[in-house]
């Protein structure tokens, strides 16, 4: 079984206190993505790997099978992608 791996958010090439501990990268950067950051630039612990994304999000329609307690008529998606991986 695949084990989680932490991910540094990093701005302005120094690390942040924002980690996002996923299994991949992309998913760290949908959250990144989805908390408003659109240049996202991860830092993989243990590792000399920086995960670099374009991100995104938009109000789309709320889907008819969201939960009840979903309040609203829209609802916020993020999307990503993949620009590389830099090396430190």
């Amino acid at each position: 079984m695949s084990e989680k791996k932490y991910f540094v958010l990093m701005e302005n090439g120094k690390d942040t206190s924002t980690v996002y501990h996923n299994k991949q990268p992309r998913q760290a950067a949908l959250k990144a993505a989805n908390k408003g950051h659109t240049s996202i630039k991860l830092r993989e612990r243990g590792t000399d790997k920086v995960h670099v994304f374009n991100g995104e999000r938009k109000q789309v329609p709320k889907p008819a099978s969201a939960p009840a307690w979903l309040k609203g008529t829209h609802v916020w998606k993020a999307n990503v992608s993949k620009v590389g991986i830099e090396r430190l």
